[in-house]
């Protein structure tokens, strides 16, 4: 693996680094993110939070919000893969607006990136709802993730807020002890605004990804879809697409 651009910036430490096809984002020696333009399904995190989408019929998903961008790869699956007319990218860190846009290609459209705090640019939104809302916000920690906005009651509240009536929302957990104490499960107030909840795995990854639909969905429904979807066929011997799906509710 060759480094292909590195910087110390504000006391941060930066890399780009390829692999083959694949660029790699490391920051402070945490991975973040892979772009293969040729190979966007990666075997990684960002597979999974792709994938909900895919309950849902060909071009119901139109407006995307993801907070946490890094890299992009999951900007670019769903550009590929679900094609809506838009996708909202919101970074905190503007060292990874800069990359992404520099180095991972994120100046294409439908995708829009915006250097802000996810957390609060989507509590102070007043724009149209969302059919798709991205949570994987992540900083560091002694060279490890840590999340940065509690599954909390309010945060969900928030977000469900600016979601459409059939939308979902998608979050990344370190651990599945996380997921089922998020306020969408744990809470019987906030779980009764979501018809159906699944949870995805990989054996690549240790996260767990879940997803909040507020429509009822089924397991048949998304292996119908990746059936259709060229690239995510999970018949054919070339799709590199691998997950675990329990569904919670």
């Amino acid at each position: 693996m060759a480094i292909i651009w590195s910087r110390c910036l504000g006391g941060v430490h930066y890399e780009v680094r390829s692999a083959g096809n694949s660029l790699r984002l490391y920051t402070d020696g945490v991975f973040h993110s892979q772009y293969n333009p040729y190979r966007l399904i990666t075997g990684h995190v960002w597979d999974l939070l792709m994938l909900p989408a895919l309950f849902y019929p060909a071009n119901k998903i139109k407006r995307v919000l993801v907070m946490g961008v890094a890299g992009g790869a999951v900007l670019h699956q769903l550009r590929q893969f679900v094609a809506p007319d838009e996708i909202i990218g919101v970074e905190l860190n503007k060292q990874h607006v800069s990359i992404g846009r520099r180095f991972f290609d994120l100046n294409k459209a439908p995708i829009k990136l915006i250097e802000a705090d996810a957390v609060s640019w989507l509590e102070g939104y007043q724009g149209e709802p969302f059919d798709m809302i991205i949570d994987d916000m992540f900083a560091e920690k002694d060279g490890e993730p840590v999340p940065v906005k509690e599954a909390s009651v309010e945060w969900f509240v928030c977000m469900h807020r600016h979601l459409t009536d059939e939308g979902l929302i998608v979050r990344n957990f370190i651990n599945r002890k996380a997921l089922l104490k998020s306020a969408a499960i744990a809470d019987a107030k906030t779980r009764a605004n979501f018809k159906s909840i699944f949870q995805f795995t990989s054996q690549y990854n240790e996260n767990f990804v879940a997803a909040y639909l507020k429509t009822a969905a089924s397991a048949q429904q998304l292996r119908h879809r990746l059936c259709e979807t060229p690239g995510l066929n999970p018949r054919l011997k070339t799709t590199r697409l691998r997950y675990s799906l329990k569904k919670l509710l």
